[in-house]
């Protein structure tokens, strides 16, 4: 396979792209479809349209689909960067190669460019409203079950941050942790003798909970359901002593006044678990 876009793992596309050609082709892997209406001779060049403005993430994605099923043998020539914003009508890249494999290929590209495009369109939202601010959107692990690389990935084509990527690279302590523990104090401590050099952070959910939490040495807040009133608070409290990310039922509509208390980071799941597609197709141009 060729090579992905920079923060692409390539190992991650080629098992998402693999397995999602598993359920279209099946086994034995075939088209049934496009073997009985098309020469296997035949060549032909496909265009991949936008039929909605947004912002492009994936293109390196279906770029592998088109080489898995034509055997590398088909082109892709991408005509817009990832990232960019695009308006109806625009061509994002043209394929050129045997008709069968085009359109075999094109359902399963479709519907990974056109979810991580829905993906990097709604992030740009986001980083637009906090432009100017000091505040920088962060995704969650609220993702689409095999597709959190390439949903996080799309989150930073479209101008925010990930967070982590599982429970195995930072150790988050939240509400049922404290319980389990007995306090955040104590789950702070236990974590930290077991794994004295994993990055921790702790959801709080009031001004008590931050304090006691910066005391016992965290340098990461997650600032959960609080009211911005509440949340400015807890900034001045905390000062430069650990960053801080506001996070629970944030909207578009809010987002400026809680950019406005000093926060560091705002996470929002919906950047993953709720964004619509970008509506892109493919249009055959038969020779």
């Amino acid at each position: 396979m060729t090579s992905v876009s920079e923060g692409l793992d390539l190992a991650q596309v080629e098992r998402v792209v693999y397995t999602a050609l598993a359920e279209d082709l099946g086994d034995p892997p075939r088209d049934v479809t496009s073997e009985a209406t098309i020469a296997a001779a035949q060549v032909d060049t496909a265009e991949l349209v936008a039929r909605a403005a947004g912002v492009v993430a994936g293109l390196p994605v279906a770029a592998q689909v088109f080489a898995v099923t034509s055997g590398g043998v088909a082109t892709f020539d991408q005509r817009v960067e990832e990232g960019a914003r695009v308006s109806r009508g625009d061509v994002l890249a043209v394929i050129s190669g045997p008709t069968r494999s085009l359109l075999t290929a094109e359902r399963t590209a479709l519907n990974l460019l056109c979810r991580m495009s829905g993906v990097a369109t709604h992030t740009r939202k986001w980083a637009d409203e906090l432009s100017g601010t000091k505040a920088t959107v962060l995704d969650t692990r609220k993702t689409t079950p095999g597709l959190r690389a390439l949903e996080k990935y799309a989150v930073r084509v479209g101008g925010g941050t990930n967070k982590r990527m599982g429970l195995y690279d930072v150790a988050m302590i939240k509400d049922n942790h404290k319980l389990a523990a007995g306090s955040i104090t104590a789950a702070y401590r236990l974590v930290r003798e077991a794994f004295p050099d994993i990055a921790v952070q702790v959801e709080v959910t009031t001004l008590a909970e931050a304090e006691e939490a910066v005391a016992a040495g965290a340098d990461f807040l997650l600032c959960d359901n609080m009211t911005p009133e509440l949340l400015r608070e807890v900034v001045v409290a905390v000062g430069d002593r650990a960053e801080l990310e506001a996070t629970g039922n944030l909207t578009l509509e809010t987002v400026s006044a809680y950019a406005a208390t000093g926060v560091d980071y705002l996470s929002v799941g919906g950047l993953t678990h709720s964004s619509p597609i970008l509506d892109i197709a493919m249009d055959l141009r038969v020779v």
